[in-house]
């Protein structure tokens, strides 16, 4: 399971949305909501905002954890995948001070 998924499906029930009250209030069928918070189907960033605006909570950790996943799924298989994380954290870093 996404942690993702798993930290919006938490948000969700302690919410008190069911799933199907969820996924109509942000326009989603409700069978993708489920597959996504079962880490079936990818999240995009506009829903994951989405989601963190209906369940009233900061979306800064769910945009980190929804970053990490897609850098992860990219990556994770790779032979020089850390070695290219490493690389594009000091770009990133560069861009930051100009």
């Amino acid at each position: 399971m996404s942690t993702v998924g798993l930290k919006l499906r938490e948000l969700r029930e302690k919410s008190g949305f069911s799933l199907r009250k969820a996924a109509v209030a942000i326009d989603i069928d409700m069978a993708i909501l489920s597959k996504m918070e079962r880490g079936e189907r990818k999240f995009s960033k506009e829903l994951v905002l989405k989601l963190a605006k209906l369940y009233n909570t900061d979306s800064n950790e769910l945009i980190i954890g929804f970053l990490s996943e897609k850098v992860i799924y990219e990556l994770a298989d790779e032979e020089f995948g850390i070695e290219a994380l490493k690389v594009a954290e000091k770009i990133i870093k560069y861009k930051k001070i100009q």
